[in-house]
């Protein structure tokens, strides 16, 4: 009875043993262990070998929280009560746009994954649901279609966090992609819309296009309003200097005309003359060698001496008695030309 007893105890013990043996687990990396006892929450415990109390009295079950989970929202499902697939939305300006997304997320929160919600999985699919038909309900159609579509994901984004935080899904929303033809009007309207989208996509260009032109004649403008307005200034600058050296000039004039008139008047006179007859032309005939009355062709002289060289033929046509550089002397063939010329020197004389 002895040896039984003993027996006995040493299989009880070994049983033990290996009951509690059971009660070691490993957990991977990336994954979360919950520990339950007795069906209620102990603890969570991370990645390592790891031991709890055997099972009846705790449980522990793994949960992947580094992995990123993949939803779709949109489906092509056509709803019977209205005729329109799930993915339909209804706008501010009461028209219908389609939407279809990728919601990418991760747990954050094992034990609310596990314990907060029945399914979390379908907790998720609806806040983006009821998020992307509250952010599509308060935008117009052109705007979801065209001007505020980059904003649609972000919005949404942040709404079905809200939304999961409220109701403890442990839940983190990595992403929201939307797909190819995401935001869409429906197809009975495709063909207006995509024409739309044209005439905007042509506004932008052709306002692009002024703006490119706006911004390189607008510098040139400046640049020739700024050059004018400096060469007004020198004008106005040199105009002001030239007149204050005049009335300094006529200042001092008047000074010394003041002292000496008559001095004054004469070196004026002789200033100005200098200055006419530097840019005459000018004949010098001499009366004293002869009281013959000589008809000198001065419009011929001037113009002859305006030229800068002489032509052969014109060079021939001079006689040879005549020296280089003077006047012949042409005497009128008529005698009443002579007699005319005779009586105007005597009148002259007689002056």
């Amino acid at each position: 009875m002895k040896s039984a007893g003993v027996g006995v105890g040493l299989i009880a013990a070994i049983a033990l043993l290996i009951w509690l043996s059971t009660g070691f687990f490993i957990v991977q990396e990336g994954q979360q262990a919950v520990i339950t006892q007795f069906g209620k929450f102990k603890g969570t415990v991370g990645a390592g070998f790891n031991w709890r109390l055997p099972y009846p009295i705790q449980r522990h079950e793994l949960v992947f929280v580094t992995q990123i989970r993949s939803v779709d929202v949109g489906r092509d499902t056509i709803i019977k009560a209205t005729g329109l697939r799930d993915s339909a939305m209804l706008t501010e300006d009461e028209n219908i746009v389609e939407i279809k997304f990728a919601v990418q997320y991760r747990l954050n929160d094992a034990r609310a994954w596990l314990f907060e919600s029945r399914n979390p999985a379908d907790a998720v699919v609806h806040a983006a649901e009821t998020a992307v038909r509250e952010v599509v309900g308060k935008m117009r159609m052109d705007s979801a279609l065209a001007e505020e579509r980059d904003q649609i994901a972000p919005r949404v984004r942040a709404l079905m966090q809200t939304i999961l935080d409220r109701y403890k899904v442990g839940v983190e929303i990595v992403g929201i992609n939307l797909q190819q033809g995401g935001v869409r009007p429906p197809e009975q309207v495709q063909a207006a819309f995509d024409d739309v989208l044209k005439a905007g996509q042509e506004r932008e260009r052709a306002k692009n296009e002024a703006q490119a032109y706006a911004n390189d004649v607008v510098p040139r403008a400046v640049g020739s309003a700024a050059r004018l307005k400096e060469e007004s200034e020198a004008y106005k600058a040199r105009i002001v200097a030239q007149a204050q050296g005049d009335a300094q000039r006529f200042s001092a004039v008047l000074a010394e005309y003041q002292k000496a008139p008559q001095v004054t008047r004469d070196r004026m006179y002789l200033d100005t003359m200098q200055q006419i007859y530097a840019n005459v032309t000018k004949i010098l005939v001499d009366s004293r060698q002869g009281g013959n009355l000589l008809y000198l062709p001065l419009d011929k002289i001037m113009q002859s001496a305006s030229q800068p060289s002489v032509l052969p033929q014109e060079a021939a046509a001079v006689p040879s008695g005549t020296a280089a550089g003077a006047v012949p002397a042409v005497t009128p063939s008529s005698t009443d030309a002579r007699s005319r010329d005779l009586g105007r020197a005597r009148d002259r004389e007689s002056r």
